[in-house]
């Protein structure tokens, strides 16, 4: 895999990340909430797995296992 390649997957890693630590943010807040709108909790935490799934993928083409 060539640098530019892998910067570009580094670099779409750390984006995912962020998202990924606002909709975290986004949920505590929405949790503090006296009354919790359910369905966008439900949305927000399926958003976020989504991404961890993203992130993970991405990461596993950036390092993948090679068997020595």
């Amino acid at each position: 895999m060539t640098d530019p390649i892998r910067a570009r997957l580094a670099a779409r890693i750390d984006e995912l990340r962020e998202e990924h630590r606002d909709l975290d943010r986004m949920i505590d807040t929405l949790l503090a909430e006296p009354v919790v709108d359910e369905l966008r909790l439900r949305r927000l935490k399926k958003r976020k797995l989504l991404l961890k799934d993203q992130i993970a993928s991405l990461q596993r083409e950036l390092d993948p296992d090679i068997p020595a």
